[in-house]
């Protein structure tokens, strides 16, 4: 006669720190739990509400700045650290450890600073700096030294250009850096003019940024609405994109070398593939001002946008509508932001002339989790995106507190766009001819490309 009989082993079922998780039998068949969806829903509900509750992104204001703050550069080789340039010609390097100012230059350039940018490598602490003074300057902190009045540190070497320049960006590994004006310029470090001066029909360009993997790329965009490419090897343009508005900065994606983001005056946010560029792969929709700056983060799946309705928002690449929107009462129109290199902060700059340090998720601590509390909160973000569909999960998951006047803004451009939509589909409503074709929204600010 044979008896079944349950068997468990010691071992398998002992734990052998405390901070292990009970190993327990259980029975995934659907029928013996019928209730299942319905506690897994309220655990999402909970679980979206205890998000909201701690949700506490501002982490601290760095003063210290005169003037408004209209650039900023951070540094692969140390993420500790950000410089940033303010609108009365003053440089300053701040610890976000510290949250405090490790280095300054009170009198950098004479009017404001357009663009900072570190020099690559890891094997010197100088960065570049660019003003309307025309010229281009070369800092250090261990090279520099001290002038007489004791507080103002010389520079390491000086580039005079011949108009005021707008931006600049360092080549990843060579010894040359780009800048912009009324034309792109390609300097070397050891020669005292260009070495190339690149230009395709703008008056003056906005912004200038180097392709980080895809090194020997270099995109402008300029006041003439054009967005230019240009190939270093032969020192010629590549292709020329012409939109409905400007654009006022340029943001590679550091995963994918082909395609880049970018910030226009027509309060979106684009990203474009370099290699097909006649219509947008994704148009972000939600600033109610125009855009200032973009960048992505370190992973190339989001990015974080500062606009001229003083707010800052933050998108999924793959979305067209921000997950998230930082304000404070305090805080004036914001010229530059960036992603910290580990993926977790964000930084800011206004025209308040404060820093401002944010989490990159609002709800998300810091510090060493238990084995316990990582597998509790990845089971709520499980449950969280296999609900957020749901009503009432979705209302808490999107709530947001909105400053006043960027909703009744957000309110009264929407009326806009759907008189504007009515309005042109009437025209095909009553046009016999069918001469107004539909337009895809990808394709509607892109007036033109040309290639060479």
């Amino acid at each position: 006669m044979k008896v079944k009989a349950l068997s468990r082993s010691t071992t398998e079922f002992t734990r052998e720190t405390k901070s292990d998780i009970q190993r327990l039998p259980r029975n995934i068949d659907p029928d013996l739990h019928p209730l299942e969806r319905a506690r897994e829903y309220k655990r999402a509900l909970n679980a979206a509400k205890v998000e909201r509750m701690f949700a506490k992104p501002f982490l601290a204001g760095l003063s210290g700045h005169v003037d408004g703050i209209y650039s900023m550069a951070k540094n692969p080789w140390d993420l500790d650290n950000i410089i940033t340039g303010s609108g009365d010609g003053e440089l300053r390097m701040w610890s976000l450890a510290s949250q405090e100012t490790i280095w300054r230059a009170p009198e950098a350039h004479r009017g404001i600073v357009r663009g900072v940018c570190n020099v690559p490598g890891g094997e010197s602490d100088r960065f570049l700096s660019v003003g309307t003074d025309k010229t281009v300057k070369v800092w250090s902190r261990s090279e520099s030294a001290v002038a007489a009045d004791g507080t103002t540190p010389e520079t390491v070497a000086t580039y005079n250009g011949k108009h005021a320049f707008s931006g600049i960006d360092h080549h990843r590994h060579r010894p040359m850096f780009a800048t912009s004006s009324s034309l792109v310029e390609v300097w070397d470090v050891e020669r005292s003019e260009p070495v190339a001066n690149l230009t395709w029909g703008a008056d003056t360009i906005n912004a200038v940024s180097m392709n980080q993997a895809e090194v020997n790329v270099l995109a402008s965009c300029g006041t003439d609405r054009s967005i230019i490419l240009y190939d270093l090897r032969t020192s010629s343009p590549l292709a020329k994109l012409i939109m409905t508005l400007s654009t006022n900065a340029i943001s590679w994606n550091p995963m994918e070398p082909f395609v880049f983001a970018t910030a226009n005056e027509d309060h979106n946010v684009y990203t474009f593939d370099m290699r097909r560029m006649s219509h947008a792969t994704n148009v972000l929709r939600d600033h109610v001002s125009a855009v200032m700056d973009v960048d992505y983060s370190p992973t190339g799946q989001e990015l974080v946008s500062g606009s001229y309705d003083r707010t800052v928002r933050l998108w999924n690449a793959s979305s067209g509508h921000s997950r998230d929107i930082y304000h404070t009462k305090r805080m004036q129109r914001v010229f530059c932001v960036k992603y910290t290199l580990d993926n977790k902060y964000i930084v800011s700059g206004s025209d308040d002339s404060n820093l401002r340090l944010w989490r990159a998720r609002a709800s998300e601590r810091v510090g060493v989790k238990s084995n316990r509390e990582r597998a509790t909160i990845e089971y709520a973000e499980k449950l969280k995106d296999r609900f957020k569909y749901v009503p009432e999960v979705h209302k808490v998951l999107r709530q947001r507190n909105v400053p006043t006047v960027v909703k009744k803004a957000s309110r009264t451009k929407q009326i806009m766009l759907q008189s504007r939509k009515r309005k042109e589909e009437n025209q095909r409503k009553h046009d016999k001819h069918n001469t107004k074709p539909r337009v895809p929204e990808r394709r509607k600010a892109v007036i033109g490309v040309t290639t060479k």
